[in-house]
């Protein structure tokens, strides 16, 4: 099937504009179309009048599912063959193992092997630590992911009084991590089952930055899913609670209240909000200011963080000479992690297929 119904060539196509010349083809409606993948119609017009782009593989998979297109090509106009079912359900091996200790019936997580908790601590840090520096992230963390969350269930079980809200603590950081690696595959029920135990998690450790912390994460999945008003509005709560803490609170807190300011900017951008875009980012500048060489451990919140997040609102506000200018300003080597923003935020490629 080619895509030759437009005035240009066929490879000189969106990826937006592939989707819609499939779809009309296909007798299909937007609001159609958009419902079959969990999306609004609204949504799906941004993407195809090219005010967005889907840079995710899973979500071009099922496009092309719903569409009952038999070559991926079709939407992403690269010239090898891409047979849509060849991919199936996208995963990853360690993926069963994950949905195994996720779901762990409270009969096999009260007989798994408790911890001490400082030291599962540690192993949570650590394996946050082999997400942002390894080459193999996704084999390496999902190969202990499973054990650190069974561990982590089974000692918050069995801890009491403000041993259990640590080890809740432990857990909501292992959860935020759980569903990092849950966010690579197309199993979206596993991916919002990590969200929420994130959130149950940082509840019971009764830590306000823990419970902000979980808004961001809830906030990723909303606007990855294309619902930013939604995404927002915790978001900036979670801020809201934080910023009367910033003087006296610890780096940790203001590194969390940094990232909830990224994220909030970022979403704004993809709205056309400019002036709250880059109101949200001013206000992570000058938290990242004040911690000078900080890097947040889950999200890598710091000053190099801050500078590639103002490139991609450059890019999304179609402003592609701060854009550039924010660019030239950027040092991709300030941030520690193979998997931060720097990638997709620098090369905007058509498709995703990420962190």
């Amino acid at each position: 099937m080619t895509l030759t119904s437009s005035s240009r060539c066929g490879d000189e196509l969106t990826t937006g504009e592939r989707i819609r010349i499939a779809r009309e083809r296909r007798g299909m409606s937007r609001p159609v179309l958009a419902g079959l993948v969990g999306r609004s119609a609204d949504w799906l017009k941004k993407n195809e009048n090219g005010d967005r782009d889907i840079r995710s593989l899973p979500m071009l998979v099922r496009l092309a599912q719903a569409m009952r297109l038999s070559d991926l090509a079709v939407l992403t106009g690269m010239g090898t063959a891409l047979p849509v079912s060849d991919w199936g359900k996208l995963s990853h091996p360690a993926v069963p193992a994950l949905r195994d200790a996720v779901h762990a019936s409270i009969f096999r997580r009260a007989a798994y092997e408790t911890a001490n908790i400082d030291q599962l601590s540690g192993r949570v840090r650590a394996a946050w630590v082999t997400w942002h520096t390894s080459r193999h992230q996704r084999s390496e963390v999902g190969s202990v992911l499973p054990d650190l969350l069974l561990s982590c269930q089974a000692t918050a079980k069995s801890a009491e009084g403000a041993e259990r809200r640590h080890a809740y603590a432990v857990m909501a950081e292992a959860y935020a991590l759980a569903q990092q690696y849950a966010a690579h595959t197309t199993e979206p029920e596993l991916y919002w089952l990590t969200v929420d135990r994130a959130r149950m998690a940082a509840e019971e450790s009764d830590d306000p930055t823990l419970l902000a912390a979980a808004a961001w994460i809830a906030g990723n999945g909303l606007r990855g899913n294309g619902h930013t008003e939604e995404a927002l509005r915790p978001v900036s709560e979670a801020a809201a609670t934080l910023r009367p803490r910033l003087e006296d609170g610890p780096d940790m807190l203001r590194g969390t209240f940094g990232a909830l300011c990224l994220h909030a900017a970022i979403t704004c951008a993809k709205e056309g909000r400019d002036g709250d875009a880059w109101r949200w980012w001013d206000e992570a500048d000058a938290t990242a200011r004040q911690m000078p060489g900080y890097a947040h451990p889950w999200t890598m919140f710091g000053a190099g963080n801050v500078a590639v997040h103002a490139v991609t609102i450059g890019v999304d506000l179609r402003t592609p000479g701060a854009a550039l200018r924010r660019a030239s300003e950027t040092v991709p080597e300030s941030i520690p992690s193979v998997g931060a923003p720097v990638a997709p935020l620098l090369r905007r490629s058509p498709i995703r297929a990420r962190p």
